[in-house]
């Protein structure tokens, strides 16, 4: 019985087993663990000793770094860790973690010791040096059509407005929070075309069929009345007229809804489908964005909603 306690002791650890579902698929070395699992070195190096000490993952030195793999359970915990690690992958965190993993096997790619590798970092350089790095977004947005009525729900201090003002018709920006709209105010200057309303999502101060398009970034999770705001975009989108929404992918943590107000702790695609139908609104995409290796909130999505 001492042996499976200790197994069962060491596998109690939820770090221990994120460290193992990754060490599992990927060999990694400890600066690659700590970006996907976004907690301090000491603390993965810490749980890796003790997994290595219990033979359940092996070390391998290349120059002066060290690489981790995940060997073969220790003779009679292979169902053990098969249970432990089924459980575990049904859970937000692992979705969380295997989407980082992603993200950082495919800048691997980019092999600063291949010849593309090295004209592909020097001409970005090169680009930035003579020409910055904030064109790309104004030449994406001269896609959209100039006649366009585009609201920002909840448009905090107004930077997708001032974005959005040089080439729609007209933009709103909705927040209730007078001090965001002040903000927002300065930002956008004089753009004539520029309007900014106080309210809420539940109770939109646009007049109905008003809007070509709304965005909502990163503002579904503070709704209470998730189903009343999704009819209200309903409402003051012409038909066919389409919401953009980028916000957390589903995520279990709830210590979110204390320190941050968060309502909902994301949406999967099953979760936004639903609020949307009931709305009156179809969910045309849903497409999870490839998370930035420094941020420390779980990952995004961008989905469509359209009004049939």
């Amino acid at each position: 019985m001492s042996e499976l306690s200790d197994r069962l002791s060491l596998l109690a650890e939820p770090v221990r087993v994120r460290l193992l579902a990754l060490l599992e698929r990927e060999e990694l070395g400890v600066g690659e663990i700590v970006r996907v699992l976004q907690l301090p070195q000491s603390t993965v190096s810490r749980h890796l000793k003790a997994l290595k000490v219990a033979n359940w993952i092996e070390r391998r030195a290349e120059g002066t770094a060290g690489l981790f793999r995940m060997t073969a359970p220790p003779s009679g915990a292979e169902r053990l860790w098969d249970l432990v690690r089924d459980d575990f992958r049904a859970t937000a965190q692992a979705a969380e973690d295997a989407s980082r993993l992603d993200a950082i096997l495919a800048a691997r790619e980019e092999d600063p010791s291949t010849f593309f590798g090295r004209m592909h970092a020097r001409w970005d350089a090169l680009r930035t040096e003579l020409f910055g790095d904030e064109f790309t977004t104004p030449a994406l947005l001269s896609l959209v059509a100039p006649r366009l009525a585009v609201a920002d729900l909840g448009c905090g201090t107004g930077r997708a407005l001032a974005e959005l003002a040089p080439v729609c018709k007209r933009v709103i920006g909705v927040d209730r929070e007078q001090a965001m709209l002040d903000a927002a105010a300065m930002r956008v200057g004089n753009a004539g075309n520029v309007e900014l309303m106080l309210g809420g999502l539940e109770a939109l101060p646009i007049r109905e069929q008003a809007l070509d398009a709304a965005l909502c970034m990163l503002v579904l999770h503070h709704v209470v009345e998730l189903d009343t705001a999704l009819a209200e975009v309903r409402r003051v989108l012409r038909p066919g007229g389409r919401a953009v929404v980028v916000d957390m992918c589903a995520h279990d943590r709830e210590d979110y809804r204390r320190t941050m107000g968060h309502q909902h702790l994301g949406f999967s695609p099953a979760d936004l489908r639903g609020h949307a139908e009931a709305a009156g609104l179809i969910l045309s995409s849903y497409r999870v964005l490839p998370p930035a290796a420094e941020a420390l909130g779980p990952p995004l999505f961008v989905a469509v909603l359209t009004r049939p």
